[in-house]
């Protein structure tokens, strides 16, 4: 357990989580990848999606589609769900959720504001779902965004997609004879992330802390950071054991020995960056060095590119 728990030397201080800065771009990624019709072709996928279920237990299970990994609790107080996914496959969401119980929606928790996780949020709201995410997660659903690394610029969402409940911290659920720990993150994949730990069922919801099997997607341009990853992991690390269900935010479902060799390869690119940016190389020479070369064949399996990762560590320490 103690080596779960060790970080890297600059992560030693704790950093207070801030408001939501401004959404206009924080720093020049040399290996950005625009897609700026990403929405449009997610919500061309999702239309004609089929969602994938698996039991976790007898009340948790994790439902697969277009966006992130959706988690619902089934049982007596209603369903609990885990994000929303997208929009236009609110239905075949819907169609899923009707075959888990008879229970109807009743909850629905955001991991962080991005559009892969709450563009359903509307439409599950409005079908009974009272919404609670971190702070942060309102904050940025209520006013414009823009994703710097894929150069895509989001409209403030409707009012009933905005979660109904919010905390800064921390806030504990007892939902369906099961406790729930919802934990912020500070400045990880985003400003806005949680973890969902139920601990009866000893299942924990990452949100995208973990891309399982894949370079991560850290949002400069909503405050994320290498360091708040690491951290952020370290947190989930230190709540499992070799039995407990990690659900990622995308890619399969894994466990604790999982998200430690992902943890892994965190530190070593960011060492390896951190190392490169202290002997002065820009960005641009960092990238052209490729510090991940020896470990793309394992992790270059998702849509975030060796150079763009690297880029965005670089920039975010």
């Amino acid at each position: 357990m103690a080596a779960t728990l060790l970080t890297r030397r600059n992560l030693l201080a704790q950093q207070a989580a801030t408001p939501p800065a401004s959404t206009s771009p924080v720093s020049t990624n040399p290996a950005v990848q625009p897609n700026p019709t990403l929405p449009d072709q997610l919500r061309t996928a999702a239309a004609n999606e089929t969602i994938k279920t698996t039991k976790l237990t007898d009340t948790i299970f994790l439902l697969q589609g277009v966006g992130g990994n959706v988690v619902c609790q089934i049982g007596p107080d209603g369903k609990l769900l885990i994000d929303s996914g997208i929009s236009t496959g609110t239905r075949h969401l819907l169609e899923a959720l009707g075959k888990l119980d008879q229970h109807p929606l009743k909850l629905l928790v955001n991991t962080h504001w991005h559009f892969d996780h709450t563009d359903g949020n509307a439409a599950l709201h409005l079908d009974g779902a009272f919404i609670i995410a971190h702070d942060n997660t309102r904050v940025r659903l209520a006013n414009p965004q823009y994703m710097q690394v894929y150069d895509v610029h989001f409209p403030a969402a409707s009012d009933a997609a905005l979660p109904q409940e919010t905390f800064p911290e921390s806030n504990t659920l007892w939902v369906n004879n099961d406790q729930l720990d919802l934990v912020h993150t500070p400045d990880a994949h985003t400003d806005s992330d949680i973890f969902i730990h139920f601990v009866k069922g000893d299942v924990i919801h990452t949100g995208d802390l973990w891309f399982n099997g894949m370079y991560p997607l850290i949002d400069l341009s909503s405050g994320g950071t290498i360091n708040g990853m690491i951290k952020g992991v370290d947190q989930v690390l230190a709540l499992a054991d070799e039995r407990t269900r990690i659900v990622p935010g995308h890619g399969p479902l894994g466990d604790k020995a999982a998200l430690q060799n992902y943890r892994e390869m965190l530190v070593n690119v960011a060492n390896r960056v951190e190392r490169l940016k202290a002997q002065g190389d820009t960005v641009e020479q960092a990238v052209a060095a490729k510090p991940t070369a020896d470990l793309d064949a394992q992790w270059a399996k998702g849509g975030i590119k060796p150079d763009t990762f690297v880029a965005l560590v670089y920039d975010s320490l």
